[in-house]
Order: C-alpha cells, then structure tokens, then sequence
C-alpha cells in the first residue's frame, strides 16, 4: 500500500469527518424574510456560525412557505425542521400556558407586560423544555387591535360580524361561539381571501402585521382598543439543540436572546408607525387609508367589564389555572409599586 493511497484514505476520512460536524438548524416562520423579524433571525444565524466556526448553519424558511403556525409546529414535532419562530397562537400547540401573557384586557402597558414576562418566563421555559423544546427568546409584535370592514365601536359591533380565528384553537373557538361571536376558523395565510370574498370582517391582529400583509386595505378600520399583546417566541429541538458541542451553545443561546431583546425594542416603535403610515395612506391613494375609530371611557369600561366577566371560563380551560392567578397577581404588583413609587415623588 502507498504512502500516496494512505495520504488519500486520510483526506477523505477528514472531508467526510467534517462534513458530519456540519449541523444543520431549519427554522420556519410566518415573518417575510425582509420584516425586522425576518433580518434578525438572519443576523443570529450570522452570529451562530460565527460562534460555531462554520459548523452550526441556519437554514430560514420564511413567509409562510412551511404553511401556518400549526403546520410548522406538526414539522417540528416529526423533525422535518428543527426550529420555529412562533406567535402566541403557535405557542399554544407547544405549551398553553403562554396564552397566560394575551389574556385580554389584562395589560394596559408594555411595562406591565414586562414585569409579569420576565417572572413567568423561567416557568414557561421548562414546561416547554419537558415538551422536548428549548426557549432561545422572547418576543411581541405589538399590541393587537380589532380591524374590520365596517365602523366597530362595541362588543355588539364585534357579535354581529365574521371575525378571522387562528385554525386549530378549538376551546377558543367555543369560547367565543359561547359568548355570541361569530369566529370563522382559517390559516393565517387565507386572511386576504377571506376578506375579499366576504368570509371575515374582521381581523384581531397588531398594526405593523395589517401593514405587511395589506389586510387593512380591505379590513379599513380599527378600533383603538389594546385588546392584548401578541407575544412570540423561538424555539428549537431539544434533540437538535444537544447535537451542538455543549461549549457553543451557551454563547449561541445568548445570541438569540440579545436578538429577540433588539426585536422587542425595535417593533414596540414600529408599531406606531405602522399605524401612521396607514392613516396616511399608500402613495397618497385615498382608498388604502386606515380610519382608526376611537372608543370613549364610557364604551372601554363595558368591554372591559364584559371581557373579565369571562375570565372565569379562561382560567383552567384555555390557560393553565395557577399561570392565570400567577399573572393577574404579578400585574398588581406591578401597578401596587408603580403607584407608590408615583406618590413619593
């Protein structure tokens, strides 16, 4: 045997040994890869493979090309994709105890929803750890509104019209079934359809979505109520998670958490923006304006009054009960200290 064909053997022996190291992260997501969710997912792809030497690649599918959050969760669970970038709808087929930071009405500032997510958040992390996922970072997309077709001032506006429901949240769909609404359940990715065939009126989503999807040229009005944030996270396979040398992953989890923190704080300020940018109009045409329609004290204090009415049937069936008392006592905490350290002033 040659000292050329051992040499030979050796090399490729290396090649095929790199190539094993080689780990590969397919994530999927909703967010257009040109949102500020889809660039940062990029840049902390950018950053894992620098981290990693090369070795950890990850591989993004964005825009809804795996199919609605539920889809991408089914991909997840066989491993035909090993990472999601999920709202709090898709975080509900993973662990329903995240719906505990949209109940409605529960929040009246990102301060408070602050507060309450950074105390619950280690909780939330290992249920959904034992579920067989890591939690990389937390995120919101902002506060979601009420857009229709037509002027919805009231929860009696709201019954008598044809409202967009996540596919697949069926105790929610009763919910609201059993509260005199008319939820019509579809994939996120059939909302321009059912708007312009008349299927839904309205649409429960936050401004900076209704302006990149275009859904309020048809849905032309929004009631100013913050009915609850839209909280999000990303996650990846404990199993895919643990193939990366234990030393990488540290500083690649801290990656993706200085990822979602500058997420956070840059969406929170598009969002107002995105809703002058409606009110405005697209190119000056008159017919793409937003009218935002605003509720007096009088109107808020009933939806407030009729939505905690339901809280009862919330608690224990949609969110786990003691995440539900847990979130309404860390909210009057918050507004307990909040208020005194106003009074010391």
């Amino acid at each position: 045997m040659t000292s050329k064909f051992i040499s030979c053997v050796l090399l490729c022996g290396l090649a095929v040994s790199a190539r094993a190291q080689q780990i590969e992260i397919k994530m999927a997501t909703l967010a257009p890869k040109e949102s500020p969710w889809g660039e940062v997912l990029v840049r902390m792809g950018e950053r894992w493979k620098t981290i990693s030497n090369g070795k950890v690649k990850l591989t993004l599918f964005a825009g809804g090309i795996m199919g609605d959050e539920p889809d991408t969760v089914r991909k997840l669970r066989i491993q035909s994709i090993q990472a999601v970038a999920l709202t709090g709808a898709g975080m509900g087929d993973i662990e329903k105890g995240v719906a505990a930071l949209q109940i409605p009405l529960m929040f009246e500032s990102y301060d408070e929803l602050d507060y309450v997510r950074d105390r619950l958040a280690p909780k939330l992390e290992k249920r959904i750890e034992a579920s067989g996922f890591i939690v990389l970072n937390w995120g919101d997309a902002g506060w979601v509104h009420f857009f229709s077709t037509k002027e919805m001032v009231r929860l009696s506006d709201l019954r008598k019209m044809k409202m967009f429901s996540w596919a697949g949240s069926n105790d929610e769909l009763e919910l609201w079934k059993a509260n005199g609404f008319h939820p019509q359940p579809l994939p996120a990715t059939e909302i321009l359809t059912s708007l312009t065939t008349g299927l839904i009126e309205v649409i429960p989503t936050t401004p900076l979505y209704a302006l990149w999807n275009q859904c309020f040229t048809l849905a032309k009005y929004m009631n100013d109520i913050k009915w609850a944030p839209l909280i999000g996270a990303t996650i990846v396979s404990k199993a895919a998670w643990e193939k990366i040398p234990e030393a990488q992953r540290g500083p690649m989890l801290q990656a993706a958490r200085d990822s979602g923190a500058e997420l956070r704080s840059g969406i929170r300020d598009m969002g107002d923006k995105a809703i002058a940018t409606m009110t405005d109009g697209i190119r000056g045409k008159k017919m793409n304006k937003l009218t935002v329609v605003h509720v007096n004290d009088a109107d808020l204090a009933d939806w407030r009054k009729q939505t905690e009415a339901v809280y009862p049937k919330m608690r224990g069936s949609i969110i786990p009960a003691d995440l539900f008392d847990e979130v309404r006592t860390l909210r009057d905490e918050y507004r307990a200290k909040a208020k005194a350290k106003s009074a010391a002033k």
